[in-house]
């Protein structure tokens, strides 16, 4: 349906507002701004550029403080069209201004907010519009979107301390491989120059050291090219099907970060569940849901397995214990929590289990790391300045020509 850019002002507060409506022609988007008792100043229809949707991206943290701004304007008793008003002329972010700005015009026109919040798919997942549906139809929308935020601030948190814990080792590693550059390309060289006047031989370990700079110094472009091949070839292998399926079930099983990687994946899963289930979802919906937010192809793949099963009339435990990537303690918790009714609570218990496990892990991932890269940076530094003055120790032989 086409989409229309529109000035109007408010028959009763003169209010100017500027937004979009979707009609099928000009006549029927100037009848429906009538329809909201909006005077139409200006009309003009919006043609999308190709490959363009509507919306856009934006971080985690911006959709987090809108989440929680939204759920304590609600709960205070502000109208939703207020409420949304009043964030989208304080959001400083642009995309999230329009999309607001959008999903605004759409209610005052008569749709539903979880309606109007799926016309920005790129903005808000699934996840976000299922529970904020489940909440207009209970009638609960304020503590849904209460949950909603708790649950996104959760998420976001958890996302920090990640990014956190790979900044250091990650900054110390580029650190190193420019350090170790520079040497071999300017350093080296000059101690070369100087052994070579004495015509003798070199000790082995400052031979081979030599070799290596010689071959950094002439195909430093061909290693740099082949190195940035390398990186972008990986990453577009991940994004294919079966690139994305070879990694996601390696990265849960490697040492030291493969149950950091699970762990998170897993309190994700439970998390998510436990938020929808208490939000009033179908099971079957939520699970659904609940695949597309794991960020794991393999659990995805078992929770699509188990909601096929729980479909043919099996409990959500009984589906889920047929794959090993569920620990035997989540499945213990939510067949104790099938039979008292209480699986929400369950799960929530485990996922802020899971978040403690995580951030013990991470806290001594840090206290390991630290100790190693400075070892690792002693290896390869000091390896090299000792390769390069292995010949000064013997340097009454190398003057006298080896004899």
């Amino acid at each position: 349906m086409p989409s229309f850019a529109y000035t109007a002002r408010e028959t009763t507060t003169g209010r100017e507002i500027r937004s979009m409506v979707e009609a099928k022609n000009e006549q029927s988007a100037i009848a429906a701004l009538l329809n909201r008792n909006l005077l139409v100043v200006s009309i003009q229809e919006k043609i999308p550029k190709k490959g363009k949707t509507q919306g856009g991206r934006v971080l985690l943290a911006d959709l987090v403080v809108f989440t929680r701004q939204l759920a304590t304007m609600i709960d205070a008793g502000i109208s939703l069209v207020q409420a949304l008003q009043a964030l989208a002329e304080q959001t400083p972010n642009k995309i999230m201004r329009d999309v607001i700005r959008d999903v605004c015009t759409r209610v005052e026109g008569g749709e539903s907010f979880s309606e109007a919040l799926q016309k920005h798919p790129r903005t808000f997942n699934r996840l976000y519009y299922s529970m904020i549906s489940a909440g207009e139809k209970g009638g609960l929308l304020a503590e849904i979107m209460a949950r909603l935020a708790t649950y996104l601030e959760n998420t976001e948190r958890l996302r920090k301390k990640v990014k956190t814990a790979l900044m250091y080792p990650t900054a110390v590693t580029v650190v190193a491989i420019v350090i170790t550059t520079f040497l071999l390309v300017k350093v080296i060289p000059t101690f070369k120059d100087v052994y070579s006047g004495f015509d003798a031989a070199l000790p082995g370990p400052t031979q081979i050291l030599m070799n290596i700079s010689d071959a950094v110094r002439d195909y430093l472009i061909l290693f740099i090219f082949a190195g940035g091949a390398g990186i972008w070839g990986w990453l577009y292998f991940i994004k294919t099907k079966a690139g994305l399926e070879f990694w996601d079930a390696r990265r849960i099983k490697l040492p030291i970060f493969g149950p950091i990687a699970h762990k998170i994946c897993l309190a994700r899963f439970t998390r998510t569940l436990a938020s929808l289930v208490r939000s009033g979802v179908p099971i079957l919906e939520v699970l659904q849901i609940v695949s597309q937010t794991v960020d794991n192809v393999v659990m995805e793949k078992a929770i699509k397995k188990a909601a096929t099963d729980i479909e043919r009339g099996e409990g959500i435990s009984a589906a889920l214990s047929k794959n090993p990537i569920f620990p035997s303690m989540i499945i213990r918790m939510l067949s104790a929590g099938e039979q008292t009714g209480n699986i929400d609570n369950m799960l929530e218990r485990v996922s802020n289990f899971l978040d403690e496990e995580i951030d013990t892990s991470l806290s001594g991932l840090m206290s390991l790391i630290e100790p190693l890269l400075i070892v690792f940076l002693g290896v390869v530094i000091g390896g090299m300045v000792i390769c390069m003055f292995l010949p000064i120790f013997n340097l009454a032989n190398i003057v006298n020509g080896g004899h």
